[in-house]
């Protein structure tokens, strides 16, 4: 008796990009903190450990991808979310958007788009105040974006910030990456 292959944790990639009260829905990859860089194994149906990053270097805040999307890259549109204290690598977090940093990374030659939506957790406390990227310390996201740009340039690629824009263009890029 031949015996059955073993399925891996259900494909989050799947989900729907709004739950049934149109609340934005996005699986957390990486927790804030954690210098261990997570991404969903589409082969194996798992997340799997991709990259560590430097001594000195970690996530500033929950990283994820929002499901039933796909950007210029192939991969689910990366949203960067604000919450009060960090949840573990594939968790479902309700959010709604706030923003855009819109860029454009290159690697060996060639250039893609590579936006990160920003979203703030719909249960948090410390963020609750947050609706746009003008509520927002402009030191703050300054440092997401220098994070951003570091955070390729360990790969050997180039991160150029193009725009950070307010929830209605992050809304916009978000309808054009549903599949």
């Amino acid at each position: 008796m031949a015996k059955k292959k073993k399925q891996g944790i259900v494909n989050p990639t799947r989900l729907a990009a709004f739950d049934d009260e149109k609340k934005l829905q996005v699986i957390i990859e990486t927790p804030k903190g954690s210098r261990n860089k997570y991404a969903w194994d589409e082969d194996q149906q798992i997340f799997a450990l991709k990259k560590v990053l430097p001594e000195g270097m970690a996530f500033p805040h929950d990283f994820g991808f929002i499901p039933s999307t796909e950007g210029e890259d192939g991969d689910p549109i990366d949203v960067l979310v604000l919450m009060d204290e960090p949840v573990f690598t594939g968790c479902l977090v309700k959010a709604r958007l706030v923003g855009i940093i819109e860029g454009k990374q290159t690697e060996k030659g060639k250039s893609e788009r590579n936006d990160r939506l920003l979203a703030v957790a719909e249960s948090s406390h410390t963020h609750s105040n947050i609706n746009s990227l003008n509520d927002l310390n402009k030191d703050l996201l300054k440092e997401l974006e220098q994070f951003l740009v570091n955070y390729h340039s360990n790969d050997g690629a180039e991160f150029k910030v193009l725009a950070r824009k307010g929830p209605d263009a992050a809304a916009r890029c978000l309808k054009n990456a549903r599949t």
